[in-house]
């Protein structure tokens, strides 16, 4: 295990262990600081790992990353700024709401760049209180890609409950996929997130789920794989957890629409490319 990886775990662990003594509310202050990684080059053997397990192809054409791998070069220093002793939602049941995603320009697997991630703010929500974290990646001095993440920390809020979000209509079915106990563990693998709630049953309980339940960035590239990622931008929210293993549909409209379900026709996933 490298040090970068052990160094990853004991943030992670910092911000479990401190998580109940958190107090989370919108007006909240949160760390301003803004962190930079420099001379990012990306580990193709990773890359391939994570194009299998998305679906996407493996060496594409034009040697470009899939549109949402930058989160996955992004995605520690996010979690070391959600894990500081200063941010003031819980690490510990955090949930990954949404993502938006702009492409700027071609993004060569072969290039170098410099990425940086910050927290933007807090906002009320029906639910408690949500982060919203930006990632940029730079070539050149130039912002290629870009991406707004909202992290939402559950607890009780004074204001009036709201309705129950409408539902849409179901989207036309392209494909069914059955999906193995352990694409957790081989998402996990090729990311760096290793979060427990994705990678066995036994861990996954412990946070309240019945099994190990898919990565949101996970059904996300999955389906921008199974669609097509041509796209600049992307747009998804993620609504229900998605157990393994288990079975969901995959449904577009070919306007750059996209959803899964799962059984009983259940809202996992909304998205849509532009």
């Amino acid at each position: 295990m490298g040090v970068g990886v052990v160094g990853e775990l004991l943030h992670l662990a910092g911000g479990v262990l401190r998580s109940p003594f958190k107090r989370p509310r919108p007006e909240a202050e949160f760390p301003r600081a803004r962190l930079v990684l420099d001379g990012v080059r990306v580990d193709q053997g990773r890359l391939v790992a994570y194009e299998r397990v998305c679906g996407f192809p493996t060496g594409s054409a034009d040697g470009a990353l899939p549109v949402t791998y930058p989160h996955v070069l992004g995605f520690p220093l996010a979690m070391r700024l959600m894990s500081h002793a200063d941010f003031p939602l819980p690490l510990l049941g955090l949930v990954h709401t949404s993502i938006g995603i702009t492409r700027y320009t071609s993004l060569p697997a072969s290039g170098e760049y410099e990425l940086a991630v910050h927290i933007e703010g807090l906002a009320p929500h029906r639910r408690g209180t949500e982060a919203t974290v930006v990632t940029g990646m730079r070539a050149g001095g130039e912002v290629v890609w870009e991406s707004r993440s909202t992290y939402l920390a559950r607890h009780r809020t004074d204001g009036a409950a709201e309705p129950p979000e409408e539902r849409p209509a179901p989207l036309p079915v392209v494909d069914s996929w059955r999906l193995a106990g352990d694409v957790g563990r081989r998402y996990g693998a090729a990311s760096g997130d290793r979060n427990p709630i994705h990678l066995y049953p036994l861990t996954a309980r412990l946070f309240g789920f019945r099994r190990a339940i898919a990565h949101g960035m996970w059904t996300v590239a999955r389906c921008l794989a199974a669609g097509g990622s041509a796209g600049v931008r992307v747009r998804a929210r993620f609504l229900a957890p998605v157990l393994l293993p288990g079975t969901v549909t995959y449904g577009a409209d070919g306007s750059g629409r996209f959803e899964l379900r799962g059984d009983g026709g259940r809202l996992h996933l909304v998205g849509e490319v532009s």
